[in-house]
């Protein structure tokens, strides 16, 4: 049986507070609301009956596009009320296709949604299960677990951030991720402590508020550089001073200390690995008993000539 569709009048709604969609964009309903304006609600909102009046499933944008322009009456399919951690679901369920949402409110919301699960059940669930719950993979579920796990200050200034349009934002998801996690890699090796790990995570931040750092995965230079310390290719004492004047100079970036300190080392891993490579395949070459065409010939001559060089200006 096909759902019947109702007209209500939209202030008899109200928004889902389990809507993890918390941001919405004003040039995206701007858009919407022409669009309506020209068209009408092409596809009818989503309710349940709730109180006095109806609590919205999906549709909130069209809704309040609808409240803006004076609609008296809105298309609409009543659904039976949902339990809350039901409601949550179905909020992930409904929304999860929509391009547009933001990983922090997304992230706020599956909290709730792991809270309710464990009042129900007097446990927490694991990760597969509430990748279930949410309709999500479980590398999204570990990603916006990370969100959930940075300190609320830094939460704030993002939720800030997506109440501005696109071409306004200046800091991402992306950015404090990039930077936490890169300041957590230097603590594990030794390179900074729990202090200085803040102070770098905040230097990070701040460099991408003032386009000091342009690319947002640079940050992970700074992990080449933990590991280089880990092989013991670049001394900690020299890691820690390059780490501490990133901190105290607003313009030095991520590609100078990188050059500072493990490029040259960083490098020279890379053909290190290059070389064990290519040796194993000419062992397994000649295990295989093959013929070394001539091609084959010309490029190891000529990269036989190449290691000599190196070798000599070394």
């Amino acid at each position: 049986m096909a759902d019947v569709v109702t007209l209500l009048d939209p202030g008899k709604l109200e928004r889902n507070k389990d809507n993890p969609r918390l941001i919405f964009r004003q040039d995206d309903l701007d858009a919407l609301q022409q669009s309506i304006a020209d068209q009408g609600i092409l596809v009818p909102l989503t309710v349940f009956k709730e109180g006095h009046g109806y609590r919205l499933l999906d549709g909130e944008r069209r809704w309040r596009c609808a409240i803006k322009l004076g609609l008296s009456k809105v298309p609409v399919i009543v659904q039976p009320k949902p339990e809350r951690m039901q409601n949550i679901m179905m909020m992930f369920a409904i929304h999860h296709a929509r391009k547009d949402w933001a990983p922090l409110p997304t992230a706020l919301k599956l909290q709730d949604l792991e809270d309710e699960f464990a009042k129900r059940n007097g446990r927490k669930p694991n990760e597969k299960q509430l990748a279930g719950l949410a309709s999500l993979s479980r590398g999204e579920v570990r990603r916006l677990k990370k969100l959930l796990a940075l300190p609320e200050s830094y939460r704030d200034d993002l939720l800030k951030q997506l109440d501005k349009p696109r071409s306004e934002q200046v800091l991402t998801v992306d950015h404090v991720l990039e930077a936490t996690t890169a300041a957590s890699l230097l603590r594990k090796r030794g390179i900074v402590d729990d202090k200085t790990e803040d102070q770098l995570r905040r230097s990070i931040i701040s460099k991408f508020r003032a386009k000091v750092i342009n690319n947002t995965v640079a940050p992970r230079k700074l992990a080449r550089m933990a590991r280089a310390v880990e092989r013991n290719e670049l001394p900690l004492v020299n890691a820690k001073q390059v780490i501490r004047k990133f901190i105290d100079s607003p313009t030095y970036d991520i590609d100078s200390a990188f050059r500072d300190s493990v490029e040259q080392v960083d490098f020279e891993h890379s053909v290190e690995q290059n070389a064990d490579r290519l040796a194993s395949a000419l062992e397994e070459h000649r295990r295989r008993r093959y013929k070394l065409s001539d091609a084959l010939r010309k490029k190891l001559e000529s990269l036989g000539s190449a290691i000599r060089n190196a070798i000599s200006q070394g």
